[in-house]
């Protein structure tokens, strides 16, 4: 049997089912990478994977990496809008309810390679589940690729871009409605997020696990001192 080599380049626990998903294809080795003091062009040409795959990274990829290695990221919009950073939350404070899960190659231009496929998405729920809905969409859409190696295609249409958000976007204090506070509170609750949080003199109230009832928003709430 032949074997292919793949690498699978994500931080997060939430992929250990995808890995070990993929881990059960026959024929199929997948070398995880956690962090990017390991994913170097050095370590990747060691076992020299057909394709390198980022279901969720946050860093910069060098370009010494992808030049030399096909590598596939997956980006939560349905590109060319909505490239760069933050896009589940970016789409969720536009309203939008679904989106597409796309696969591209990596490239200089961020988020600007050409296309493999697109899957839909639905954005309803917390950020995590979410986020652990994508894992196993991602799960397909790799398996996808590795029996049919598709050749990628150009993007196509207007180019919308997304700013990446900051830790102060979190706070809940200038929403007008309850809609906009479940939706602020879902789309950052999630591993590696910081959450949704209101501050009020020494107190800082964060909010997780949120359900929208026609009156009220109903939340868990951890609540810390602001000063020591």
């Amino acid at each position: 049997m032949v074997r292919t080599t793949i690498a699978l380049a994500t931080p997060h626990s939430r992929h250990d089912a995808l890995e070990a998903d993929l881990r059960a294809l026959p024929g199929l080795e997948v070398i995880r990478f956690r962090d990017t003091g390991t994913l170097t062009a050095e370590t990747l040409t060691s076992i020299n994977p057909r394709y390198v795959f980022f279901p969720h990274w946050s860093w910069k990829i060098p370009a010494e990496v992808f030049t030399k290695f096909e590598c596939v990221i997956f980006h939560m919009t349905d590109v060319p809008f909505g490239r760069g950073g933050s896009p589940l939350q970016n789409l969720i404070v536009r309203g939008f309810r679904d989106t597409k899960l796309t696969a591209l190659r990596c490239v200089t231009e961020m988020d600007g390679g050409d296309v493999y496929l697109k899957r839909d998405l639905p954005l309803y729920g917390r950020a995590e589940d979410i986020l652990r809905r994508a894992s196993d969409l991602t799960a397909e859409m790799i398996k996808t690729i590795l029996a049919e190696n598709p050749d990628p295609v150009p993007q196509t249409g207007e180019v919308t871009l997304f700013r990446r958000r900051t830790p102060a976007d979190g706070s809940i204090t200038k929403l007008t409605d309850l809609g906009q506070v479940y939706d602020h509170i879902r789309m950052l609750d999630a591993e590696g997020y910081p959450p949704s949080f209101l501050e009020i003199d020494d107190l800082r109230l964060e909010f997780f696990d949120a359900n929208l009832t026609p009156d009220a928003v109903v939340a868990t709430v951890r609540i810390t001192c602001r000063k020591p």
